[in-house]
């Protein structure tokens, strides 16, 4: 698997997130569910050139949605909580 391929997405806008991100040095991302832990960390690390301190990881069950008069359920995904050590972090809004 490629880089791009096991980071999907960062999970910036929520407000969990924010606070991991301020208190904790964690960050949020969306990434393929078949990445173990290892990959996940190897991605990260030369990704954004940080250095990774753990990776905790969780599959999130998709919801029933109403999708016009029926009911439709959403994907599952995989979410990672990405620890980063002292000192190190990501910045997502460069260019803004």
């Amino acid at each position: 698997m490629q880089l791009e391929q096991i980071i999907k997405r960062p999970l910036i806008l929520t407000e969990k997130g924010s606070l991991l991100r301020e208190e904790e040095n964690q960050y949020l991302f969306e990434v393929d569910r078949g990445a173990n832990k290892i990959q996940i960390r190897d991605a990260v690390e030369r990704l954004f050139n940080v250095k990774v301190k753990s990776v905790n990881t969780l599959l999130m069950r998709g919801k029933m949605r109403r999708m016009g008069r029926g009911l439709a359920k959403t994907r599952n995904w995989k979410k990672a909580f990405v620890t980063l050590v002292e000192g190190d972090n990501i910045d997502f809004f460069e260019g803004a």
